[in-house]
């Protein structure tokens, strides 16, 4: 090939710039983040003395599937479940955050002038901190196992959730041009139920399709086949009218309750980086220099926005969700900076043409000045906790204990009227949407096909059969389920009264049902509606008491809550999943935290009662993780082995000093020497030789020399077995195999 298509030869030129930086930046200890911004910036079209890209545009379909890939593996980490378990706390924390920093931002913009949408956007920009800076920062500054760390990772799992919404919702004010109330509820209504539908067709179809196929499926199909899912899925929103990134971050929390999540991630995890690198060497390359000159008073303020903004509404976000005062300041320091999903807002804003060209630009300065200042404001924490509290009066401090300590109790049981009604609406609202989406499928697809081929009457029959068929398991389960549960049981038999509401309760959900049936039947068969809503109660009567449904609904139940609970029970057998009890701690100002013996470690082979940690340390084992082998509750004969995982309990300076120890408590490896080579040596066994007569068990050869005979080499040039019975005899020409040291010691 003569001639190189521009693309390669931009991809080429990012790609040496990006790497050539990118190092510099991790020899600075830098996120490497920024240095792709800044590659992208020196390799951009603003810089007119160095080689610059050709195409812009061709580099963008690079970076738009960087941003697929991104937020695919940015699904991979996410799992609804881990939302539900951490309670009311971070989902407090957020919504304050996300609510006073869109405000903020919006109120910044409009003093400088700006347009309406420039100032949601950059609202919205604001208030999202960036998982990946601040991960970074944490795991650089040795914090990774203190409390407060784990509270902040859990509201930035909700954020980058909040974040996909507010994509949704602001590409819908984009498309709208105006904030209609119908319209933003029609397209939250709408969100929700493409959710439903996804995760539930997704949960129940994606898992079983690997379990049914993972022994066919090695390394490189698995990627395929998840590459395949992610760009598919993507395709799938775009037509749904959501955006390609909304639709890739979907199907990866899918996958993420797969067993293969793991094996998933590290597969998409070289890929993720290629393209991850594009995307932000392509938004260096809108950095113009000129804009930054133009609006340098903007971007400074913007800047004190976000450091003091997410410093005091951060902090009060975390202490109206329960935390300590110093654990809420720490939490609210250590968002004070914008990242990736302000530029993926940003990216979207300008392929919608509702925010000006300065915006981008602006924004990307700003990510960069608050990331150089992340880990210099997380240390800030604790010299400013100790100015504030001796500022602050006496009973406002008081005042923040009672309600951190108010925060970690623990919730009393709800009623069952209350669990009962609670199972009952997420029942009603799954296999409803399940059943319209059907509906959706069978009127929009399959009914023209079978009008074309078999006519209208036969294909309206034959499509309502269909339908009806497909939608029974999902009506049978809003009529039946929960009617036989502890909960109804115990109200029914509780009290008479109770009785009444519990009964209309069912024919509620059996109306529901049966609007179903008479809304397909109506659509299709143009008879009186008297009669269709008396097939519809025939119908609705046949599935309650059809035995077959009942079972198919109850293996499909089945199939969905083992593929949700699949990797769980993967992790609860191979991983060091943590215990129940470890939440409880935190009322105690204990945090349990899983740390690895190292490969050189100095405790290696000793017992528990020999190290003594409790003593040292003020740290206790609560379990030795070995392999799939669990060690609860361990005594002092444990034995301690390299690559053991152990989960320790303590305080956050107790772990921080154990952790640092644990490193330190390792061999020191000798440099390589020529003299540690192993060699073969030839040793002739003479008159005088001091193994005459000896043979190899008693000759100590190996327990002295360290040195081992390979064999007898005979006369013939044969080499022989060694025999460890026979004995040296005069003439005897052995082959020694040694270190060079120990040879020339033994020769």
């Amino acid at each position: 090939m003569n001639h190189l298509p521009d693309l390669i030869k931009d991809l080429a030129l990012i790609l040496a710039v990006a790497g050539i930086v990118a190092l510099i930046f991790k020899r600075l200890k830098q996120p490497l983040v920024l240095g792709y911004i800044v590659a992208g910036f020196l390799a951009g079209p603003h810089l007119v003395w160095i080689p610059t890209i050709r195409d812009i545009n061709d580099v963008q379909v690079w970076a738009d599937i960087g941003v697929i890939v991104l937020l695919f593996s940015l699904g991979l980490e996410f799992s609804f479940k881990k939302i539900v378990r951490m309670g009311g706390a971070p989902i407090i924390a957020v919504s304050v955050i996300i609510f006073s920093m869109m405000l903020l931002g919006s109120s910044v913009g409009s003093l400088f002038g700006w347009g309406r949408m420039d100032c949601i956007y950059l609202g919205g920009m604001l208030a999202m901190s960036s998982t990946t800076i601040i991960y970074k920062a944490f795991q650089d500054l040795n914090l990774l196992s203190q409390r407060f760390t784990g509270m902040v990772l859990s509201v930035l799992i909700l954020e980058d959730v909040l974040a996909i919404v507010l994509m949704v919702v602001l590409s819908t004010l984009a498309l709208k041009n105006s904030i209609v109330g119908e319209d933003m509820l029609g397209s939250m209504f709408k969100l929700v139920f493409f959710l439903i539908v996804w995760f539930v067709i997704g949960l129940y179809l994606i898992p079983t399709f690997l379990s049914k196929n993972r022994k066919w499926i090695n390394d490189e199909i698995l990627l395929i086949v998840s590459l395949a899912f992610c760009f598919g899925m993507a395709v799938l929103a775009v037509k749904s009218g959501y955006s390609a990134a909304f639709g890739a971050f979907v199907v990866g929390s899918i996958l993420a309750e797969t067993v293969e999540a793991e094996h998933i991630g590290k597969l998409i995890s070289p890929i993720k980086d290629l393209f991850g690198a594009i995307f932000f060497v392509s938004v260096g390359m809108l950095v113009e220099p000129q804009v930054l000159a133009d609006y340098a008073w903007p971007i400074a303020a913007i800047v004190c926005t976000i450091i003091l903004g997410q410093t005091i509404f951060g902090t009060i976000g975390y202490l109206v969700s329960g935390q300590t005062f110093r654990d809420a300041l720490r939490c609210g320091l250590s968002m004070t900076q914008i990242g990736e999903f302000a530029f993926i807002i940003a990216s979207l804003g300008l392929s919608l043409g509702v925010i000006s060209k300065f915006l981008y630009p602006v924004v990307v300065a700003v990510s960069v000045i608050t990331t150089f200042t992340t880990p210099y404001m997380i240390r800030l924490a604790d010299p400013l906790y100790r100015v504030v509290v001796k500022l602050m009066p006496h009973s406002w401090l008081e005042f923040f204990t009672q309600n951190a300590s108010s925060g970690v109790t623990r919730v009393n049981h709800d009623s069952n009227w209350k669990r009962l009604l609670s199972a009952i609406l997420k029942i009603v609202l799954v296999y409803a949407a399940l059943s319209l989406a059907v509906i959706a499928f069978s009127f929009g697809i399959l009914l023209p096909l079978f009008r074309a081929h078999l006519g209208h009457w036969w294909g309206n029959a034959l499509c309502g059969l269909l339908t009806v068929l497909c939608v029974s398991p999902f009506l049978r389960a809003i009529m039946a389920k929960k009617n036989h549960s502890v909960e109804f049981t115990t109200l029914w038999n509780e009290s008479k009264y109770n009785r009444v509401p519990l009964a209309f309760l069912i024919l509620l959900r059996v109306l529901l049902a049966v609007s179903f049936v008479f809304y397909i039947a109506r659509y299709l068969i143009p008879f009186a509606d008297v009669w269709l809503l008396g097939v519809a109660f025939v119908m609705v009567v046949i599935m309650i008491f059809s035995r077959r449904l009942k079972l198919q609904s109850i293996r499909m139940e089945q199939a969905f809550k083992h593929n949700l609970r699949s990797r769980e029970d993967f992790q609860r057998r191979h991983s060091d999943k943590m215990p129940r009890y470890a939440r409880h701690l935190l009322s105690q100002n204990l945090h349990l935290s899983v740390c690895q013996l190292p490969e050189h470690s100095l405790w290696g082979g000793k017992k528990l009662a020999e190290l003594n940690l409790a003593h040292k340390y003020g740290i206790h084992v609560a379990a030795i993780i070995r392999g799939e082998r669990h060690i609860h509750v361990p005594n002092g004969d444990d034995m301690l082995f390299p690559g053991d995982r152990l989960q320790v309990i303590g305080s956050d300076a107790q772990l921080m000093r154990f952790n640092k120890i644990l490193a330190e408590q390792v061999y020191v490896l000798p440099e390589y020497n020529d003299a540690c080579d192993m060699v073969m040596r030839k040793l002739y066994i003479g008159a005088g030789s001091p193994f005459l007569g000896k043979s190899i068990k008693n000759s100590d050869i190996r327990d002295r020399y360290h040195c081992m005979v390979v064999g007898w080499e005979t006369s013939e040039g044969v080499l022989e077995r060694p025999d460890p019975d026979r004995t040296f005899e005069e003439g005897d020409l052995l082959w020694i195999v040694g270190e060079e040291e120990s040879l020339k010691q033994l020769l």
